[in-house]
């Protein structure tokens, strides 16, 4: 952004009131307070731009607000990842503890097969007597 001055030329405006019947003496007056503000308002102007050493100086408190917002980040994950770990044992604690006064209703059940069937047992004929040769 640029600066321009206001240009004004007092002995222009001290003519034209002369001409309009205003007194030499008031004419000069009235320029010169008119310059006066046209200088206060370019002053005012000034002030509100920034120069290079502001932008310098808000770039470095920018990037010394970076460097602490990551460091609470880093900080917030740390707590994060305690906290759930801590919840998860806690949690599996208490799964561990009511499991203890509950057995299981049925006891594990094993999965045999069918016995195969057997055949009937038939007898073996008896062998015949031989009579006795005595």
């Amino acid at each position: 952004m640029t600066s321009h001055a206001i240009p004004f030329d007092t002995l222009s405006f001290v003519r034209k009131l002369e001409t309009a019947g205003v007194p030499p003496v008031q004419a000069e007056a009235q320029a010169e307070a008119l310059a006066d503000v046209f200088k206060k308002v370019e002053e005012s102007r000034l002030q509100e731009l920034a120069t290079k050493r502001d932008i310098l100086l808000l770039e470095r408190d920018i990037k010394e607000v970076e460097l602490k917002l990551e460091a609470k980040i880093e900080t917030a994950k740390v707590e994060t990842i305690k906290w759930v770990v801590a919840t998860g044992i806690v949690i599996l604690g208490g799964v561990a503890a009511l499991n203890r006064p509950f057995p299981h209703a049925m006891p594990a059940q094993e999965m045999r097969l069918p016995a195969p069937p057997t055949l009937p047992v038939i007898p073996a004929p008896a062998p015949p007597a031989i009579p006795s040769q005595r």
